[in-house]
């Protein structure tokens, strides 16, 4: 008898914890759509016509290809300038002006692993990322960015190290 329970009890777990991993896939496909849409209608009253990273829905215009023929890894140091903004009011909530920070590839959110390897180096590029190749469902207090933020970033790239 205790053997029927325990088999249950571990069927049943097992059940729920499959149910809250349904929920949260049908929750970011939820958010993904909403952030496609927010971001097709940008490009679409603008005029823009952006290209679109692989098969995510990271969209990108190169403004300058730059020069040079360096390989993009994840542990690539990159050194750059940009500001960011949030798509849906334009309000600026990072920008270097004139300090170029570097960063690790890898370390960096996943909208800049995807999108900084478009350009070479001395190009510009413009970055419009979904909520989820960003920061996600986890707001930005300290910048002012609520959660799912769907983000624009120009960023040149000054320098590439390997």
């Amino acid at each position: 008898m205790n053997r029927i329970l325990l088999i249950l009890l571990l069927f049943s777990a097992g059940i729920s914890g499959c149910t809250k991993s349904n929920v949260v896939v049908a929750q970011v496909k939820a958010q993904a759509a909403v952030d496609n849409k927010i971001i097709d209608n940008y490009l679409s009253a603008k005029g823009l016509t952006a290209l679109r990273v692989d098969t995510t829905d990271v969209r990108y215009i190169i403004d300058t290809p730059g020069s040079g023929n360096a390989l993009f890894t994840n542990s690539t140091q990159v050194t750059v300038g940009y500001t960011g903004r949030l798509l849906t009011t334009g309000a600026v909530f990072a920008q270097t002006n004139n300090f170029h920070p570097t960063y690790v590839l890898g370390q960096v959110i996943r909208g800049w692993q995807l999108g900084i390897p478009k350009i070479k180096t001395g190009g510009t590029v413009t970055l419009f990322l979904p909520s989820r190749y960003a920061y996600g469902p986890y707001p930005q207090a300290d910048v002012g960015l609520p959660a799912n933020a769907v983000l624009i970033f120009d960023i040149k790239l000054y320098n590439v190290a390997n």
